[in-house]
């Protein structure tokens, strides 16, 4: 048993409200923990409110899983045998982007920031309510549902002075060398891109990226984007506007293009055959030559 965890009995099993959003569909769901009295209850639980919930022991058998089925979203547990949660969701993050909750019997904020760094969706403390763990695995799989479709070839790249962002490809380019970021790096990164100048604060950085209120976590961002100053350097291209909060300030490379003063077309010298047929042609009749 992970700990700090709570044992099965502390879980209140309380009866749910009726959600037709779920019950159209049956969202698949995989537990990594490995406190054996935790996953059964909170499968029957998961059920009522029409999710399948499956169950794995060892980050080992969830890897495993993931690789093999097909799963909307994904618990992890951070105190695991064989590697600690944040250890496993650096490997689930390096093969997929599925939604990530993870689970803290420590509570330390420096925990959450962590798992936010490494591309975490979600924290909930232990012990828990499983309500409310149900509400924040349907908050994630309601804003999957609800992304836009993918956007035009032309609006999935943003090129910069020094620095490409492929959104498609989830590929950083500094001066055409790739940056290994991590994915709350890439999402920081590419929402500023999204609107360069616009001045994002902290709060709107947090809920945009993760969709929930997050106070403890206002920290993170700036932790987040120190870690991307650092990659991103020698561009110095993430400002801070103090009691305000972020901005993208670099140029567009097509806005660079359209200020850039064209060149004047340079016109040939005429060769002297064409010399001699423009000037007989210019003479008017009985002109002196």
């Amino acid at each position: 048993m992970a700990a700090g965890a709570a044992p099965a009995a502390a879980l209140r099993i309380l009866p749910p409200r009726h959600n037709p959003a779920m019950s159209t569909d049956a969202p698949r769901i995989l537990l990594i923990d490995d406190d054996v009295h935790l996953g059964p209850p909170l499968a029957s639980y998961f059920a009522r409110f029409g999710c399948t919930l499956d169950c794995a022991l060892r980050p080992s058998e969830g890897l495993a899983r993931l690789r093999s089925q097909h799963y909307d979203a994904a618990i992890l547990d951070v105190m695991l045998p064989e590697m600690d949660g944040f250890a496993l969701c650096r490997q689930i993050r390096a093969d997929s982007d599925i939604p990530l909750v993870m689970l803290t019997a420590r509570g330390d904020v420096m925990d959450r920031v962590v798992g936010l760094e490494l591309g975490a969706d979600d924290y909930l403390p232990k012990p828990f309510e499983p309500r409310e763990l149900v509400a924040r695995v349907q908050t994630i799989l309601r804003r999957q549902r609800a992304r836009p479709a993918a956007a035009p070839a032309s609006a999935q790249r943003h090129d910069f002075d020094g620095l490409a962002i492929d959104l498609d490809r989830r590929e950083v380019l500094r001066h055409g060398e790739r940056l290994e970021l991590t994915g709350t790096e890439f999402a920081l990164l590419a929402l500023l891109a999204s609107e360069p100048g616009k001045v994002f604060s902290r709060d709107d950085i947090l809920n945009r990226l993760r969709g929930h209120e997050a106070e403890l976590f206002t920290r993170a961002v700036d932790i987040v984007v120190s870690r991307l100053r650092r990659k991103l350097e020698p561009l110095d291209c993430i400002k801070t506007l103090r009691n305000a909060g972020y901005t993208l300030a670099v140029g567009r490379v097509e806005e660079q293009a359209r200020h850039t003063p064209a060149a004047h077309p340079v016109r040939p010298e005429p060769v002297d055959g064409q010399n001699g047929a423009q000037a007989a042609s210019s003479r008017r009749p009985g002109a002196a030559s």
